[in-house]
């Protein structure tokens, strides 16, 4: 049984993760053990290192990591239906009130991990544990937006502003579920990929479909101007999903709202069942995650890597039998 868990501590705002070994504490009522495999790298964790509003939220000192995926070793009092040996993801949203690994309590940038029975999602055998941890967070919000809160499913005209880590991924799932996506990036390499991922039509501006009457149009730019020119470009009565958060300020022409019945939604986060769904496009085939394998090692300079744009794909950390000797 694992006595110690060894990663990236956390211990105040503008301080450097630094690599400890720490007792495990005996596992709560509810509550598993895993030995973590993957663990997705994510900005959020970049903006705890640099802006103090993040410290509300941690649990100082804490080895972050909320994008989790594993293995089941140590089952808590009262756990039922799981079962030791059984891979497992985990859903970063808050349990209860509590915030979970990454936050609350030692997160996956280490070597061993606990979550709530409750938040746990099973890893079919056909799917990588790199794949389901990128399906945590950046799955899960990207199809919480597309799906959920856009109703996006097989023949929706649907448009996706930015195709960043969030955007990407909202595309293949749009994709994945079969709609026709329309695509708008000014990044050539970006064009290049959507058009190579099976993007329906591809331009710089969401305002080369105005005549295509899209049905849906997910903002993952969050720039301001690109949720107002949405709104001008959505069908009459069609709606306008806002998920990126560039800027808070959004100058709205009241038309698009009241004449043209628009409708201007937001959406954050997402729940245990959207990241099972997004497993399950991945088991279908029907969806891939584009994710970078980096070590345990090199986790405090991959999250550098991610504040100075260095990636196209998902940063996602992995363990060896080397870690946890």
């Amino acid at each position: 049984m694992a006595k110690v868990t060894r990663g990236w501590q956390f211990t105040g705002t503008n301080e450097p993760l630094t690599f400890v070994e720490k007792e495990l504490k005996p596992l709560e009522e509810g509550y598993v053990r895993i030995k973590v495999h993957n663990a997705g790298l994510c900005s959020s964790d970049v903006g705890a290192l640099h802006d103090p509003t993040w410290m509300a939220l941690i649990s100082v000192p804490c080895i972050l990591g909320h994008e989790n995926a594993g293995e089941i070793i140590e089952l808590g009092p009262n756990v039922e239906g799981w079962e030791i040996g059984e891979r497992v993801a985990i859903c970063p949203m808050p349990y209860n009130g509590a915030y979970g690994p990454g936050y609350g309590r030692d997160g996956g940038y280490g070597t061993i991990t606990s979550a709530h029975s409750s938040m746990l999602i099973r890893i079919p055998d056909n799917v990588g544990s790199d794949q389901a941890a990128a399906s945590t967070d950046a799955g899960m919000t990207s199809y919480h937006a597309v799906v959920v809160k856009g109703g996006v499913e097989k023949g929706t005209k649907v448009g996706i502003i930015g195709l960043g880590g969030l955007g990407t991924v909202g595309m293949d799932v749009a994709i994945g579920k079969g709609a026709e996506v329309y695509v708008a990036t000014r990044k050539e390499a970006a064009q290049k990929k959507a058009k190579e991922h099976g993007a329906f039509k591809v331009a710089a501006n969401i305002k080369d479909f105005k005549d295509d009457q899209l049905d849906v149009i997910v903002d993952f730019a969050g720039a301001g101007i690109t949720t107002r020119e949405a709104m001008e470009v959505v069908k009459p009565g069609g709606k306008v999903v806002l998920v990126g958060m560039h800027t808070p300020e959004i100058p709205i022409n009241g038309n698009d709202l009241i004449l043209r019945q628009t409708q201007l939604v937001g959406s954050m986060g997402g729940t245990k069942e959207d990241i099972a769904d997004v497993i399950q496009l991945i088991s279908e085939g029907k969806l891939k995650i584009g994710v970078e394998l980096i070590p345990l090692s090199a986790v405090a300079e991959g999250l550098k890597r991610l504040e100075q744009g260095e990636k196209d794909d998902r940063l996602v950390m992995y363990t060896t039998e080397e870690d946890f000797k």
